[in-house]
């Protein structure tokens, strides 16, 4: 393939990609004066959620079954902040991301020294230890979770109780993440990450301290997780130990899958399919596990690169 094809392919590509974020900000400012705010709040959590997975998974190559230590207990740092120590919601956030990207630091340290699906099963370890440290800790108040989170005020000014302004506040935060995450994945540092995931020894060869930049990305994929629990514990003003659980590893897996690994749209799609399925299905009598399952059975088989990665892929004879 000549370069000038190769030009006008990366041309394309730039031009579509700007095209879906305009017209996505624009469906989302849109979206809770049509759908309902709690609804579309939720799905933004977990869609970044799953873009900070994605940048560990699909821009690095490395896979964890242990993110929801980060999502849930940035959480739990946001929620007991906020109600027993009284901070803003502002503050609140900033801690359980930090506390959120310590725990990435310890957790990625002990597991980037194993490759693959050592890898995978020492995250996912390490997270039942976390797990099994909320069950027992006393700030976590059990099975019962941090219960009555207040919303506060915003720089003791905006009052976030109000729907329309909590959401806005998200919005905003999320498309703070996502923009972080298109600056990494687009710096050189970036570029780095990228020739791990496709050729670790090359990465080595030409000089580069891989377990460097493997522990920047897992901490910086841990922070932005976090960052997205705490913001969800403002928004429904409690942390339980659902979002502690493997499970919500798995789903955060599942989303990244469907959507598409390695793309910038792919998680955000994903993570609205399943939040979407589940809100749908919640009230009826048909299990919400059973339709998810079927939904990536399908994906498996037709859309092997995701949803979006394979718009790319196929649709557009682009690369995702």
């Amino acid at each position: 393939m000549s370069e000038a094809t190769l030009h006008a392919e990366r041309a394309t590509s730039v031009r579509l990609e700007r095209a879906l974020v305009a017209l996505g900000i624009a469906a989302l400012v849109a979206a809770p004066f049509v759908i309902y705010p709690i609804f579309v709040m939720k799905m933004l959590c977990f869609a970044l959620f799953a873009c900070a997975f994605n940048l560990l998974l699909g821009y690095t190559g490395l896979l964890s079954f242990g993110h929801a230590a980060f999502f849930g207990g940035a959480a739990y740092f946001c929620a007991y902040a906020v109600k027993a120590w009284g901070w803003p919601p502002e503050a609140g956030i900033l801690l359980g991301t930090a506390g959120a990207a310590g725990m990435g630091l310890v957790m990625g340290f002990l597991a980037i020294r194993r490759q693959g699906i050592y890898f995978a099963m020492i995250t996912l370890a390490l997270a039942q230890m976390f797990y099994f440290f909320c069950v027992q800790a006393p700030f976590t108040e059990g099975e019962d979770g941090i219960q009555g989170v207040p919303r506060g005020h915003l720089f003791g000014v905006v009052d976030l109780n109000a729907p329309m302004t909590m959401y806005f506040f998200v919005l905003a935060i999320f498309l703070i993440g996502v923009f972080a995450v298109w600056r990494i994945v687009n710096s050189p540092f970036g570029m780095i990450l990228r020739s791990i995931r496709e050729n670790e020894n090359r990465a080595i060869s030409l000089g580069y301290s891989v377990g460097r930049y493997k522990l920047a990305a897992f901490v910086m994929s841990a922070a932005l997780a976090g960052l997205a629990g705490a913001t969800k514990a403002i928004v429904f003003q409690f942390a339980t130990l659902t979002d502690v659980t493997w499970q919500m590893s798995g789903e955060v897996i599942l989303m990244t899958l469907l959507g598409g690994i390695g793309t910038m749209v792919g998680p955000v799609v994903g993570a609205g399919l399943v939040v979407g399925l589940e809100n749908t299905l919640a009230t009826s009598g048909f299990p919400v596990t059973i339709a998810t399952g079927l939904i990536f059975m399908v994906c498996v088989l037709i859309f092997r690169r995701g949803i979006v990665g394979e718009i790319y892929a196929r649709w557009l004879g682009l690369k995702g």
